[in-house]
């Protein structure tokens, strides 16, 4: 196969892009699924296992509850039917990190299908274009364990001195969502494509059945890409890159697919059916192994378990619980709040819109809430390697914060100090401002005094005050405010010296 890439203008000359995205959604049930192990992250190597999940002679799963509610909940978001009956299925293929050598799943009988979401697309005039992605299924199964190759220079199998395996995540629940192919996107397949895990992952979120973090694997994305001639209308052969784990690299996986594709097809040669994988650090794909059609996966019906037979009524009451649409939400709080698209977007995009939501309803302004979210506190999560909500500042924290500083107590210099006691645990805002000593200065005859210091210390500044340059009066603050320790109001520094100089 050639390794030549095509100019991305070009293949759109000559082929339409098809696309299919397989969501894998790691949910946050406190048990395995099917099993009572523990799902918490990050545990030592091989310390939540039992014999279900390891598939010992004579253990019997049983379903979880709470990941079949979970499923029924994100299909109902997705606007999917719901089976009335479904039942799971032994998918058998050689698992390296699965114990049972077959992964329990829903084959032709999932629980949830038929749906559709209409993901967003920025425009320059700002109104958005909307695309609809058909969702053909979403289905529940267990998650594979964890294999780390040591050795050789890829981190992969190939070269490996040996390999390790972890079966903390073999048992894990997953739901697994699964697009129709997506077509007549052209030029926008790598944006409808990001658009489409990043508002499927706001879902996630709002639901709250997964913590959505791409970077720990909780959502995976497995984008499927293949090209015809075009105006032929027919699907060509289609490759699987595997595990995308961010939404710059689905974009980006998509515009390298389009482009090697098109160089095997000009070439004369042919796709092979395969699944790759995607290396971040070059931005490339390379072939992991020859991809399988369902057949050979010789599905047959999970004989240990039960079917799963859902009540009308109790998906009604789940529907009941569903959240308001993240990007009707989103359209929303911008509209009442007066953000700009750019505004909103730098929002989302920070993982602060639940934060700053929060904080308006704890008496910020939309404007003070968004300043500190992603100002301040984003500077400090990113400076300690923390996600913005593990900070160990609420939301309720920064609006009482601002509150301090709209009723004169601190200024936005001294505000900062309060962050630092509240990232060290020293107690509320107002308790931090008192053990710190913070309070702005309101001794009428201290700032006076400071005040007459800054003007006989630069006689030239207030020559050019008294003169009506007005301006230079920034000068003449900045040196009370030193001497003040930052303990001064700034807006009454300024008409004290005013008042002074005429």
């Amino acid at each position: 196969m050639t390794d030549t890439l095509v100019p991305f203008d070009d293949v759109l000359a000559s082929y339409d892009p098809a696309l299919g995205l397989e969501v894998h959604v790691e949910l946050n049930t406190v048990t395995k699924m099917f099993c009572g192990c523990p799902t918490e992250f990050g545990a030592a190597p091989n310390t939540q296992v039992c014999p279900t999940c390891l598939g010992l002679p004579g253990a019997m799963p049983v379903v979880n509850g709470k990941a079949v509610e979970s499923a029924i909940r994100i299909g109902l978001a997705l606007n999917c039917e719901i089976a009335e009956w479904c039942r799971f299925a032994r998918k058998n293929y050689f698992y390296p990190d699965m114990p049972k050598n077959f992964q329990t799943s829903q084959y032709d009988e999932p629980i949830a299908f038929d749906g559709y979401m209409d993901v967003t697309l920025p425009t320059e005039d700002g109104d958005g274009e909307t695309f609809r992605v058909e969702i053909e299924r979403a289905h529940m199964e267990e998650d594979t364990g964890k294999s780390t190759h040591i050795g050789g220079a890829t981190g992969r199998i190939h070269g490996a001195d040996y390999s390790l395996v972890d079966y903390n995540r073999a048992g894990i629940p997953l739901i697994e969502i699964v697009t129709k192919p997506i077509v007549g996107a052209g030029a926008k397949a790598p944006d409808v494509a990001r658009a489409y895990v990043g508002q499927l992952r706001e879902l996630i979120l709002a639901l709250g059945v997964s913590d959505a973090r791409m970077e720990q694997g909780s959502i995976r994305a497995d984008v499927n890409l293949s090209l015809s001639p075009a105006g032929s209308g027919v699907l060509g052969t289609r490759t699987e890159t595997k595990n995308v784990n961010s939404l710059r690299s689905v974009e980006r996986a998509v515009r390298y697919e389009m482009s090697r594709h098109a160089a095997v097809l000009d070439a004369g040669e042919s796709i092979l059916q395969e699944t790759r994988h995607w290396h971040e650090d070059t931005g490339v794909t390379t072939s992991g192994r020859e991809k399988s059609d369902a057949e050979d996966y010789r599905y047959f019906p999970e004989p240990d378990l039960v079917p799963v037979a859902p009540s009308r009524e109790w998906v009604e009451e789940l529907r009941a619980t569903l959240p308001e649409n993240p990007t009707a939400k989103r359209a929303r709080l911008q509209s009442e709040w007066g953000f700009t698209d750019l505004e909103m977007r730098d929002t989302v995009g920070a993982g602060a819109l639940g934060l700053v939501e929060e904080t308006v309803a704890a008496g910020a302004s939309p404007q003070t809430a968004r300043k500190w979210w992603l100002g301040e506190l984003a500077r400090r999560a990113n400076d300690t390697d923390t996600a913005i909500d593990g900070l160990g500042v609420t939301p309720a924290d920064v609006a009482a914060v601002q509150a301090l500083v709209d009723a004169g107590t601190i200024n936005d210099k001294l505000a900062r100090k309060v962050f630092e006691g509240l990232y060290a645990g020293e107690g509320s805002p107002a308790e931090i401002v008192e053990k710190r000593g913070l309070a702005v200065v309101s001794d009428e005859g201290a700032l006076s005094t400071a005040v007459d210091n800054a003007i006989a210390a630069n006689p030239e500044v207030a020559d050019k005050i008294r003169d009506g340059k007005v301006a230079a009066a920034g000068a003449l603050i900045g040196a009370v405010m030193k001497e003040m320790r930052g303990q001064a109001d700034a807006g009454r520094v300024r008409e004290l010296i005013l008042e002074k100089l005429g």
